[in-house]
């Protein structure tokens, strides 16, 4: 016990100090939308059939496929910290666990959890006090599955196998989460939720609640397996990564830019978590398009090739920050085209596998040819465009590859940093697809020339202006991934928030974070749809509505994603011109 209050003020400590600046408005921003879901959450207890049960094996899920997208989760008080101290496996782990119920995640899942007791209260008022223990060992349940996870993750990306069989198994978890709609329909239910959901470790609570008080064991039983299974990992994780002693051809370049892709081609063959990025991408490209085959609908399938390129450009979106200090090598070599190498090499694994998926799959549809061609190519330039620049004036400290921890997903100290920026290559990325859409979708072929005249336009602009500023920021840029501080006026500084009230960083944050849901897939997507006459699909509103409101509520939708991106952009600059004055 006094291992773990220790480890509670500690992480309560750090908390304490770096709820401050930039980090403090994500983490706001993050606990505003989760307290939304948790209300929504609570308010389904009092809905009639699974519904709560469906709503926590999201929950659950979350927890567990999160981490891929925020550097492998809460880390705050990391194991190896405390690899010299002596403590039995099962006595740290045990610590680690209390003090995971620390912080703004654990607390918004306790309040969604508390659902139960709303349920519970129906039922009965026995079954409200039950659903008080129920609540804290669901939690307990929810986070050792995280840290389970993570840690089965982070072994496997010690090898490419596991790394690629890591990226499979969670690129389509994540999708099957966005194409939930598609198994309800195909199980039959309609509006019904399947039930066995209120089986699956999610609704052991729920089931308790209802009477069930076996599953309040069950539930305990299962807290103490994986304790037991952390604790091992947690020695398994203190190991160190083996080194291949297999041979090598030698790299041999022509000209400073070969050495650069030959290297940045080594590096993608190489890294096991670009290994792992590249294979989640596929597989939730394909999985998300592939998933509505269980209704007999193919329309969505050619999707799977811009599907992924949008996801793999927003999974390499910190291309520098990973790399970390390797970057005084082209700064130190006169002439080299360090930029203009990496786009080279990010085409190179992207596009061939983009271009098959789209021959492939348009082929099965029959179409439309010129729509996917014309998007796939714009994407492609846009993405090698896009993802240089983006590093390079958003760049995140990351930790060289060297010297990453037992956790391999945790290349940066700032998770949320990362998490936003992925999610804004997405939103640009996706942007440089719509004008040759535009194109294709009023004359057809002409946007395939389009396309390719705007991914060429982008590859060569984007990566023009992400030259001059590694030119001109190269030593602030790589002081900054030394030191992890930004300095005043150096790289990232164009993308870094003012001071402004907490306020106006939440909405600044929200606005950026859910801009291109209604921009892109509510207005941009609903409206192709529409105009192929594919109506009532998905969440797509527009594709719902009548003749006459169709096209008006995609233009909303455009406008209101624009307007949010506006207020973004608008909040920061005002604020700036405030504090120049």
């Amino acid at each position: 016990m006094a291992v773990a209050l220790t480890l509670v003020r500690m992480k309560v400590a750090i908390l304490r100090h770096s709820t401050k600046g930039q980090r403090g408005s994500t983490m706001a921003t993050g606990g505003t939308l989760g307290l939304v879901l948790a209300a929504g959450t609570i308010y389904l207890a009092i809905q009639p059939g699974d519904w709560l049960a469906a709503a926590y094996a999201v929950w659950m899920l979350g927890w567990i496929i999160g981490p891929v997208f925020s550097g492998g989760g809460d880390e705050t008080l990391r194991p190896e910290f405390f690899s010299l101290v002596g403590l039995p496996p099962q006595r740290l782990a045990a610590g680690l666990l209390v003090s995971a119920f620390v912080g703004v995640a654990p607390v918004i899942s306790l309040i969604a959890l508390s659902g139960l007791v709303v349920a519970g209260a129906r039922e009965s008022a026995v079954a409200a006090l039950v659903a008080v223990p129920a609540m804290v060992l669901q939690l307990a349940v929810f986070v050792l599955l995280s840290k389970v996870a993570v840690a089965v993750l982070g072994i496997a990306l010690r090898s490419r196998v596991g790394a690629v069989g890591a990226g499979l198994i969670n690129g389509v978890v994540l999708a099957f989460l966005g194409q939930a709609w598609v198994f309800a329909v195909a199980f039959g239910q309609g509006g019904q939720i399947p039930g066995f959901v209120r089986y699956l470790p999610s609704g052991w609570g729920l089931l308790a609640v209802q009477g069930d008080y076996l599953a309040l064991a069950a539930m305990a039983v299962l807290i103490a397996l994986l304790l037991a299974a952390w604790a091992a990992l947690l020695t398994r994780r203190a190991g160190a990564n083996r080194t291949s002693a297999r041979g090598r051809r030698p790299m041999r370049a022509a000209t400073s830019q070969d050495a650069v892709v030959a290297k940045e081609l080594r590096t993608w063959s190489r890294d096991l978590v670009r290994n792992h990025q590249l294979t989640f991408a596929l597989a939730y490209g394909v999985f998300f398009a592939g998933a509505p085959l269980v209704l007999g609908w193919t329309g969505m399938l050619p999707w799977a090739a811009p599907i992924f390129i949008v996801m793999a450009a927003s999974m390499t979106s910190n291309i520098y920050g990973t790399d970390g200090t390797a970057l005084w090598l082209s700064l130190m070599t006169p002439g080299a085209s360090d930029v203009r190498g990496r786009q080279r090499a990010w085409l190179v694994a992207v596009a061939p596998v983009a271009l098959v998926l789209a021959v492939a799959f348009t082929s099965i549809t029959g179409g439309p040819w010129a729509l996917i061609l014309a998007i796939t190519a714009a994407l492609l330039g846009g993405g090698a465009g896009m993802v240089p620049l983006l590093s390079v004036y958003a760049l995140v400290p990351g930790t060289d590859p060297q010297r990453r921890a037992g956790n391999p997903l945790r290349t940066s100290e700032d998770d949320g940093a990362l998490t936003g920026l992925a999610y804004l290559m997405m939103a640009l990325v996706a942007v440089t697809a719509v004008p040759a859409g535009a194109v294709a979708a009023l004359y057809g072929w002409w946007g395939v020339a389009a396309g390719i005249a705007t991914g060429a336009l982008c590859y060569w602009g984007l990566g023009r202006l992400a030259q001059r500023r590694l030119a001109a920021q190269g030593p602030e840029l790589l002081h900054m991934m030394r030191t992890g501080r930004r300095p005043e006026g150096g790289p990232g500084t164009a993308f870094k928030l003012p001071d402004m009230p907490k306020a106006q960083r939440t909405i600044v944050m929200i606005c950026w974070s859910l801009g291109a849901i209604p921009l892109i897939p509510q207005g941009v997507v609903a409206g192709v749809f529409i105009s192929n006459g594919q109506l009532r699909h998905s969440w797509f509103l527009a594709t719902y509505m009548t003749p006459g409101l169709r096209w008006p509520v995609v233009a909303l939708m455009v406008a209101i994603g624009l307007t949010m991106y506006g207020l973004g952009l608008w909040i920061p600059h005002r604020a700036k011109k405030r504090a120049a004055g």
